[in-house]
């Protein structure tokens, strides 16, 4: 075993439950003594993706936000899914600006956000079957020996 904790979180997709997520997820990850600027990266992420699932993967509809996360010595992988309508061009979804919700006032900007704050994030997405996002959050130096 090389990892030191994993969580799984299952959350009805409310808005309001996108906070806790984010405080959640933030918490997890204390353990491995992250900077505050890095805690404050991974919640800012989470919250984005958390926001995708809520606003685009169902469409005002119910469902559920699933958030898995596994905790290493120097990173977090966290996988953060929903089960709704997926997104049919993942590569144009990724484009700074793209928003299929531009009625509603939406920057189009949350996977701009997500790469700007982890280190590496991956999108995942299958039509009427829903978005997977997977994203890792080295903390400290990239790799580096920690002791767990």
């Amino acid at each position: 075993m090389d990892y030191i904790n994993k969580m799984h979180l299952k959350i009805p997709a409310l808005s309001l439950n996108e906070s806790f997520a984010r405080g959640v997820v933030g918490a997890f990850c204390v353990s491995i003594n992250p900077t505050l600027e890095e805690i404050n990266d991974l919640k800012t992420a989470v919250s984005e993706a958390v926001t995708n699932c809520v606003v685009h993967g169902y469409q005002n509809k119910s469902g559920d936000v699933q958030i898995d996360a596994t905790l290493f010595c120097d990173r977090l992988e966290i996988e953060i899914c929903d089960f709704g309508v997926g997104i049919e061009n993942t590569e144009q979804a990724m484009q700074p600006f793209f928003t299929t919700k531009p009625d509603e006032e939406r920057s189009g900007m949350g996977f701009t956000v997500m790469q700007a704050f982890m280190d590496e994030v991956q999108l995942f997405s299958k039509p009427q079957q829903g978005t997977k996002i997977k994203m890792t959050k080295y903390f400290g130096k990239k790799g580096a020996d920690v002791d767990a």
